[in-house]
């Protein structure tokens, strides 16, 4: 498995301080590690986070449970276990 270093949520200012508090999932209270991966590059965490919810929400054709299904489905034929 590959290492990918991180900043720390208790560790963070600034910029990603405020990513952090904006993506810290309230059920887990903490950030996705998909997405903690990026705290090094604080404008390719909000990237990625911006993809995520466009590709959500983008669209009024799927409901969320569509797409949450259609996700796991891609997920399973790839291979990934998150």
């Amino acid at each position: 498995m590959a290492w990918i270093d991180v900043i720390d949520e208790h560790q963070t200012e600034g910029e990603l301080a405020a990513l952090f508090e904006d993506l810290t999932d309230p059920q887990f209270g903490r950030v996705d590690r998909i997405m903690s991966i990026h705290s090094l590059h604080p404008a390719g965490m909000r990237a990625h986070h911006d993809m995520y919810r466009e590709v959500m929400t983008g669209t009024k054709t799927l409901r969320k449970v569509e797409r949450e299904m259609i996700a796991i489905v891609v997920s399973a034929a790839n291979d990934c276990h998150y």
